[in-house]
């Protein structure tokens, strides 16, 4: 009898509880953030307009992952905001960050409180007048949202963490691969590490270790498909995997501004306060033994080297970078200096000459003159250096039109101009090419042109692939890939490699308050 009587008590007390799991609320949860590499070095300036602004709803859109269906979509009451991205430029308007971070602020006042957020970022905004622009927005949002709630922060490994985004966030993670395949992979992390400490009422790690390692290298040199980069970003997953860690991760940084953040970082979250440290401080010393070992991702070369290589391979197509005017890493994407250079070359005088496929430079002047001129019939009008004219002027650009596309999301209009034997690819704005489509719809035929030159650094996958072989030109812009000559003034240094002969650097971990001590809490 007895027995019976604890077994019936034992089936009320689990039923009892699973009621009360089931009853536990929601965690409300907001999101936003917004994304941008900026160049100091570039003329160039992002205004509002730049981003691709997702508000409400819409910024599920933006997160496979969060579909309506999903598991995770269910596991919380979500509130986003406003989530903006843009292809990277030069520094951010002040006016334009006011606005996007005001309604962003605005959005999240309207549904407080919450108990965490998702914060989206990239963490190389450059914003005039305005120093860590990340941490900045951070702290506003905090202000709102109040110290107890978890901020889970996403960002690039390319991006900057500064001390105060790593006080303000709670779980901070970044991209373990670059090219940047596992982007939605680590969003996708941050929001699932989130909802993990809210769930099960773990809360605030109670460590974060922050190392900064003083280290400013171009994502050129960074690849993860080679090593250094790929050995030493192997070792971020396994360090995650241990007991009383909860995420890890290296930022590269991003060399093309000049602030004091710019410089690699590495941080570790967790529960155990000496397995934090150790594996931080082993991927921080990690990175440190292999510094000399970064080179460039592919071959590197001037341009009349890099063309003079082009000519006489057999291979097709071989792909040239015009890395120094990259609009994916902040570049203006207008300097014209290349496309001038290329036009001078008698190779390419004549129609029947190697065909050259030149992907891009923006002239809304030629394209209106193709609108009205139409395909077949001869175009002439001027093209780049709207923006960034200080190695070249715009070049009055004559040939016939090949082609004319309506409607992009980016560059609005596209029109292919054959001059001599180039096909030169005219936008009405700044588009970067990435994709075999982006060609294809144009009329072009990637694969089977001799050469194929691209305002790239590293080839993204899909250019990769497509490649029969491939040079990284050396040219002048906003993103220059020769450091020395940008005339940092104002990075913490000395910073390896500009200071080559530096001493040991201070790897120790710098343990960061919580939002809640910073508030005094």
């Amino acid at each position: 009898m007895k027995n019976t009587l604890l077994f019936v008590l034992g089936i009320i007390f689990l039923f009892s509880c699973k009621s009360q799991e089931e009853s536990k609320p929601l965690p409300r949860i907001a999101i936003a953030g917004l994304a941008i590499e900026s160049s100091t070095f570039s003329p160039a300036r992002s205004t509002a307009e730049s981003f691709r602004v997702r508000v409400g709803e819409e910024v599920f859109s933006y997160y496979p992952f969060m579909e309506p269906d999903s598991t995770i979509r269910t596991r919380a009451i979500w509130f986003p905001t406003l989530r903006g991205h843009a292809i990277p430029g030069g520094m951010v308007t002040r006016s334009a960050y006011d606005s996007l971070v005001g309604v962003t602020l605005e959005m999240l006042k309207k549904n407080l409180p919450y108990d965490g957020v998702f914060f989206d970022i990239h963490g190389a905004m450059s914003v005039e007048g305005l120093d860590d622009p990340e941490g900045d927005f951070i702290i506003k949002v905090r202000e709102v949202v109040g110290p107890d709630a978890l901020i889970s922060t996403s960002m690039d490994l390319h991006g900057n963490v500064s001390m105060r985004l790593a006080e303000h966030s709670d779980l901070i993670t970044c991209y373990r691969m670059a090219p940047h395949e596992d982007a939605l992979d680590t969003k996708k992390r941050a929001v699932e590490n989130l909802l993990e400490r809210l769930e099960t009422g773990k809360g605030k790690p109670k460590y974060k270790a922050w190392i900064p390692v003083p280290i400013l290298l171009p994502g050129e040199k960074t690849s993860t498909r080679i090593d250094p980069g790929k050995s030493l970003y192997a070792k971020v997953d396994p360090e995650t995997k241990k007991e009383g860690v909860i995420d890890a991760a290296i930022w590269i940084g991003y060399a093309w501004a000049d602030e004091p953040r710019n410089h690699a970082v590495v941080m570790v979250t967790g529960d155990d306060e000496a397995q934090v440290k150790a594996s931080a401080e082993y991927l921080a010393e990690s990175f440190w033994e292999v510094r000399n070992e970064f080179e460039f991702v592919a071959p590197v070369a001037y341009l009349d080297e890099s063309l003079e290589m082009a000519l006489k391979s057999e291979k097709k197509p071989f792909v040239i970078s015009d890395m120094g005017d990259n609009p994916t890493a902040g570049g203006a994407g207008d300097v014209t200096w290349t496309l001038n250079e290329i036009l001078k070359r008698s190779e390419f005088k004549s129609e029947n000459g190697p065909e050259l496929i030149y992907a891009s430079i923006p002239g809304p002047e030629l394209i209106e003159n193709a609108l009205k001129a139409g395909v077949g019939n001869q175009v002439e009008g001027k093209v780049g250096a709207m923006v960034d004219d200080r190695f070249a002027q715009p070049i009055l650009l004559k040939g016939t039109v090949m082609h004319i596309k309506e409607g992009d999301k980016d560059a609005e209009v596209e029109v292919v101009v054959k001059v001599g034997s180039v096909k030169v690819i005219v936008t009405k704005k700044r588009k970067p090419y990435h994709y075999e489509k982006d060609f294809t719809d144009l009329g072009l035929n990637p694969r089977k042109t001799d050469v194929l030159v691209v305002k790239i650094g590293y080839l993204v996958p899909e250019l990769y692939d497509l490649r029969g072989d491939w040079v990284m030109a050396l040219t002048p812009g906003g993103v220059d890939q020769d450091l020395e000559r940008l005339g940092y003034q104002r990075i913490n240094r000395p910073m390896f490699p500009l200071d080559m002969d530096m001493s040991e650097p201070d790897l120790s971990v710098r343990w960061m308050k919580s939002s809640n001590e910073v508030f005094g809490k």
